[in-house]
């Protein structure tokens, strides 16, 4: 259905907030049996979209993972916990920001163990970009937030017109 009336009325930052809380398992694991990178990533694809899809009221589609920093291991047995909140919005796609924290259950012991930064685009009926809703950033965090944002948003258009000229220039496309 083209042309659908959308709700664009801006959204606090804090109406998109999710929380999931997983124990990691032994098919977690990687070879140093250590959880693996990729099941940490995949739990915070999911925390991003889902807060995505609060914000904008429908279906996105995850367009870039602009960002992901592991700081400490995760270990089979912890309790990871996955929070994601929308950041910002353009026309028609938002950045999450996701932290990911490990608890170990036995000792309490409790770490940031990854963040990142991902990328969505809100979609229509027919799975094409719709606009979103822009962000209201209330608390002086969410504005720092916000700001970053913004800015990682201007640096990966510059990034993406970069490559599209060096390629245009070499023949490439």
């Amino acid at each position: 259905m083209t042309g659908e009336p959308w709700d664009l009325t801006p959204r606090p930052a804090s109406r998109s907030a999710i929380a999931l809380t997983v124990p990691m398992e032994l098919s977690d694991a990687n070879l140093l049996g250590n959880v693996h990178g990729g099941s940490i990533m995949r739990l915070v694809d999911n925390a991003g979209g889902l807060a995505a899809m609060k914000h904008c009221g429908g279906p996105v589609v995850t367009a870039a993972m602009d960002e992901m920093s592991f700081i400490e291991p995760v270990y089979v047995g912890d309790v990871v916990t996955v929070r994601a909140m929308v950041n910002d919005s353009g026309r028609t796609s938002m950045e999450v920001g996701v932290r990911v924290e490990a608890e170990n259950v036995r000792t309490g012991r409790r770490v940031h163990t990854s963040s990142a930064y991902l990328v969505y685009v809100g979609l229509d009926q027919e799975g094409k970009p719709r606009p979103v809703s822009p962000v209201i950033a209330e608390t002086d965090e969410e504005q720092q937030r916000q700001r970053e944002a913004k800015l990682r948003r201007q640096a990966r258009l510059a990034r993406k017109e970069a490559i599209l000229k060096a390629r245009a220039e070499k023949g490439d496309d």
